[in-house]
């Protein structure tokens, strides 16, 4: 069956955000979307939320939340997905690189310990919120030396500076880890098994 076929509602799913990885795994899932990304000040609303009492989940929902309700406020009468990822590292968290001096600090801090993802997703159409869910992955990083630290970052280029933690586990980031425990696109940013079980529950994917 076409990937046209299996996408029901009339108008495509807006994305709101322009993640690659997020777009990607939208994409060959055959869901038609179209990209925007969302005008808000994710660190003041991180920090919001965390003064809040947040757990790191519940973070990541936040910033979803945040991210849907200012693209659907644009969007009126659509239905707009905004999803996040937050890292943990025992009570630490992690933000987004700026450059490579801090990617490479990052790196250091996750070397030889385990830490947690979590991915949000949160569907809304206007004021409504549709779906909201958040899931988690447990990733131990191996011990790095700082020689694999530099050869890492030098290869990889820009990609470490877009990611939480600094790495992009379907990229050259898979170097870095010893074990995975986790839904794989969790991982990657996007809770897509349960995603497609809200479209399929609300008829924008068949049954």
């Amino acid at each position: 069956m076409p990937a046209s076929n299996l996408w029901a509602d009339p108008d495509p799913l807006i994305l709101a955000s322009r993640s690659a990885a997020r777009i990607s795994l939208l994409a060959a899932a055959g869901i038609p979307l179209e990209a925007m990304a969302a005008d808000i000040d994710e660190r003041a609303l991180e920090e919001e939320a965390q003064a809040g009492g947040a757990d790191p989940g519940e973070t990541a929902l936040a910033l979803a939340r945040g991210k849907a309700g200012a693209v659907a406020r644009l969007r009126p009468g659509r239905m707009v997905l905004g999803g996040d990822q937050t890292l943990a590292c025992g009570a630490e968290p992690f933000h987004k690189p700026v450059d490579r001096e801090e990617a490479a600090e990052q790196l250091r801090r996750l070397s030889g310990r385990r830490h947690e993802l979590y991915s949000a997703a949160v569907v809304m159409r206007d004021e409504a919120v549709l779906f909201q869910t958040v899931t988690s992955a447990s990733l131990a990083m191996r011990a790095l030396s700082e020689d694999m630290i530099a050869r890492y970052l030098d290869a990889a280029g820009e990609s470490p500076l877009a990611s939480v933690g600094a790495y992009q586990l379907e990229g050259l980031g898979i170097h870095l880890f010893e074990a995975i425990e986790g839904d794989h696109f969790t991982i990657l940013g996007l809770p897509l098994i349960q995603l497609l079980a809200f479209f399929r529950q609300s008829g924008a994917v068949p049954q």
